[in-house]
C-alpha cells in the first residue's frame, strides 16, 4: 500500500510538530543557558518559521505542490544562513558561538535540519500524486492544535526577539536584553 492524502497530512502534521519543538528548544536553551541568538542565528529562526509556514499550509488547506515550494524556500535561506555562520566558525583561532549539543553547536544542527528537509520534500514531490491535490480535504484536530502550537512558538520567538533587540538592529556579539538594561 503507497502513500495516501491522510498520511501525507500525518507528515505535514509531525514536520510542523517538529519545527515548532525546534524552536521552542531555542528559546528553552537561550534562557536556560542565557545564551543570545546573535543576527545570524535569528535569521535561521526566520528559515525554520518560513518552512513551518509550507507545512501550517498543508496542514489547514491540504498538501499542494506550492506549498511544498515555500517549505523549500525557507530551507535554502535557512541552510544558506547556517552555512554562512559555519564557515565563519571553521576558521583556526576563532571561537563557536553558543554551547553544543551532542557535539555540535546549533547552527550547525540547523544546517543538518535544512538539509533533512530539502531531502525529504524533494523526495515527497517526486512521489507526488495528482489526487493528493483534487481530492476533498478537511483539517483534523490534530492539525488544528498543531498549528496553534506553532503559532505560539513563532509567537514567543517574536516576544523573544523584541526583548533581546527592542526596536534596533540586534548587536553582532549580543550579551544582554535591550529590555533589561
Amino acid at each position: 500500500m503507497g502513500m495516501n492524502r491522510n498520511h501525507i497530512h500525518v507528515l505535514n502534521i509531525f514536520g510542523l510538530l517538529g519545527l515548532s519543538f525546534v524552536l521552542l528548544m531555542g528559546l528553552v536553551l537561550q534562557v536556560a543557558l542565557n545564551e543570545l541568538p546573535c543576527p545570524l542565528c535569528l535569521l535561521q529562526r526566520i528559515g525554520f518559521v518560513m518552512v513551518m509556514f509550507g507545512f501550517m499550509l498543508n496542514v489547514k488547506y491540504g498538501a499542494a505542490q506550492r506549498h511544498y515550494g515555500v517549505i523549500l524556500l525557507g530551507a535554502l535561506f535557512g541552510a544558506a544562513t547556517a552555512l554562512r555562520q559555519i564557515s565563519l566558525h571553521v576558521i583556526p583561532g576563532t571561537p563557536a558561538y553558543g554551547s553544543p549539543i551532542f557535539g555540535m553547536h546549533y547552527y550547525t544542527w540547523a544546517f543538518i535540519l535544512f538539509g533533512a528537509t530539502i531531502l525529504a520534500v524533494s523526495i515527497l514531490l517526486m512521489l507526488w500524486k495528482e489526487e493528493w491535490q483534487t481530492q476533498t480535504f478537511e483539517m483534523t484536530r490534530f492539525g488544528h492544535w498543531a498549528c496553534v502550537l506553532a503559532l505560539i512558538s513563532v509567537g514567543l520567538n517574536l516576544l523573544s526577539t523584541f526583548v533581546e533587540c527592542g526596536p534596533f538592529e540586534c548587536p553582532a556579539d549580543p550579551t544582554s536584553y535591550w529590555l533589561f538594561n
